[in-house]
């Protein structure tokens, strides 16, 4: 299983930790990233500058605890992070990163590309944990195709996130999972 960096935090820090989340997912629907201040996220939070500094760097740190807290929800929903390889679990990994990248486009206000960038960071790096997860029982090395399938699936998310007219979810999955399995299957 994948571990949760936030599983044995105190009760007080999870909650205010909730609350800074809460506001700057907020935010984020209210106006782009590159816009929004600490300022703006400890106003909505209703807690001051020290507070927030004290849990988060800055906004870019927060971005990537947002970011990898929302796309684990989705993970763990679908159960993917207690589970080994599978042709079932990849096609719901894609599924999992697709939606999951449609939603963000649609439920962030005018995406840029800084913040883009950042999300496919945050975002490529769980799914390749996870991968190299699914495959630790590997007689061979699976760093290379699990890179290869990140990129892959990740490529293939962005891509069906940007479609200004976009098949159904599952359609698409249907069409791009055998480019991605056939870089997988031999390591299973």
């Amino acid at each position: 299983m994948l571990p949760n960096p936030d599983e044995k935090l105190d009760p007080r820090v999870k909650r205010t930790r909730g609350l800074i989340l809460k506001s700057f997912e907020d935010l984020l629907a209210e106006k782009n990233f590159e816009a929004i201040s600490v300022q703006d996220v400890t106003d909505k939070a209703q807690i001051n500058r020290a507070t927030f500094y004290a849990h988060y760097q800055d906004k870019y740190v927060l971005l990537d605890h947002s970011i990898s807290q929302m796309f684990m929800q989705e993970i763990e929903k679908r159960t993917l992070s207690v589970c080994s390889y599978s042709p079932d679990n990849l096609r719901n990994l894609i599924l999992a990163v697709c939606e999951f990248l449609a939603n963000i486009h649609s439920g962030c206000a005018q995406p840029h590309q800084q913040f883009e960038s950042l999300v496919e960071g945050t975002i490529k790096k769980i799914v390749f944990d996870l991968l190299t997860y699914w495959l630790r029982n590997s007689k061979v090395p699976t760093e290379i195709p699990a890179t290869v399938a990140t990129w892959a699936i990740y490529g293939l998310a962005s891509h069906y996130s940007h479609m200004k007219k976009r098949p159904t979810l599952e359609k698409f999955v249907d069409e791009a999972f055998p480019l991605v399995a056939v870089n997988l299957e031999q390591f299973a």
